[in-house]
């Protein structure tokens, strides 16, 4: 099933009218999903480094990913929305760009990985560095959509 239907009725609502026809929605949705991400980033960094003995050491792993989740899901949630934004303004190039479908792939997998390594392994240090592995490929990826 191919999802362009999808996104050439993103292009064509309001939110994709808006986007498009704006001199100043598309680069403010971006500097809020950078926010978005380097808030994600270092949350995210903070607790695999903390499993990894390199931060935070008096603080168990465990009781910082829960005082960070609140924060984590927001930034989430602000990436999701202003991404939303950002392909609502461009959706055929999000289609084909090969760096959007692997951001969305990596992001879908720090997401699920993070989620269970938070209720089952978050101590083991190889799950640390798979995380910060994720989450690095869903930074770089996205920054390749803008490049290729």
């Amino acid at each position: 099933m191919s999802l362009l239907p999808l996104f050439e009725w993103l292009g064509r609502s309001l939110l994709g009218a808006f986007m498009q026809r704006s001199s100043y929605a598309f680069a403010a949705a971006e500097m809020l999903h950078l926010l978005g991400l380097a808030g994600l980033g270092g949350g995210v960094l903070m607790i695999n480094l903390r499993v990894l003995g390199l931060g935070l050491t008096v603080e168990p792993a465990a009781r910082l990913a829960k005082e960070l989740l609140p924060y984590l899901a927001g930034c989430l949630a602000t990436m999701a929305a202003t991404g939303l934004m950002l392909v609502a303004a461009e959706p055929e190039k999000c289609y084909y760009n090969a760096a959007f479908r692997v951001k969305m792939a990596l992001l879908v997998c720090a997401v699920v990985f993070s989620a269970l390594a938070q209720r089952r392994w978050l101590e083991r240090k190889a799950v640390a560095v798979i995380s910060l592995l994720l989450w690095v490929g869903v930074g770089l990826a996205g920054r390749a959509i803008g490049v290729i």
